[in-house]
């Protein structure tokens, strides 16, 4: 029987237009804020600001663009995206919510779930037994990412309900919840 055809225990998250809008319009203020940043000129406001010096004002405004820049350009590509943004199913969860989206994480590499939250935003860092096959995984750019999430939160893979038709809360209930239903059912 084709994965189609087959009938399951799943769990469909879409992605929510209305969230990533907000998060490409969020992200765009961000590059308009960066690009002020940069073009500042001597004797303005920014130089004796709490940056200081002119030079690390331009360096933040740029990191600024490049940062928000990226994060806009995911969400305008999420917006067209008619795949769903997460699918927890009996083999495991299939995120497709971010730029850094792992595809199939198997039940039986996850060990354990963690709440991280920063600057008032949470994120369901999921623990999995050899995180250097997913730190691995994709083009450079995203191995990068998937290295930074690790050094950041212990775990290359992390989801936030951000992107998603989920409110945080219920986003991880429903991991829990199968985890422990098909976790458990693989030996763990």
């Amino acid at each position: 029987m084709s994965r189609d055809q087959r009938t399951s225990d799943q769990t469909i998250i879409p992605l929510s237009r209305t969230k990533l809008l907000l998060v490409m319009a969020g992200s765009m203020v961000f590059v308009v804020g960066g690009w002020w940043m940069f073009r500042a000129q001597p004797g303005s406001a920014l130089e004796g600001g709490p940056l200081g010096h002119l030079t690390l004002v331009h360096a933040m405004g740029l990191i600024g663009i490049a940062f928000f820049g990226l994060v806009a350009a995911f969400a305008f590509r999420k917006l067209f995206d008619r795949s769903p943004g997460l699918v927890l199913r009996e083999d495991g969860i299939v995120d497709n919510s971010s730029g850094v989206a792992a595809g199939l994480i198997p039940w039986r590499d996850i060990v354990g779930f963690d709440v991280m939250v920063i600057q008032q935003s949470r994120m369901l860092v999921i623990r999995v037994v050899s995180p250097e096959a997913y730190i691995e995984r994709g083009n450079p750019l995203k191995r990068s990412l998937n290295r930074m999430n690790f050094k950041l939160c212990g775990s290359p893979l992390a989801i936030a309900s951000t992107t998603l038709k989920i409110n945080f809360d219920e986003l991880v209930r429903l991991c829990s919840a199968y985890h422990a239903k098909y976790g458990a059912a693989q030996g763990r």
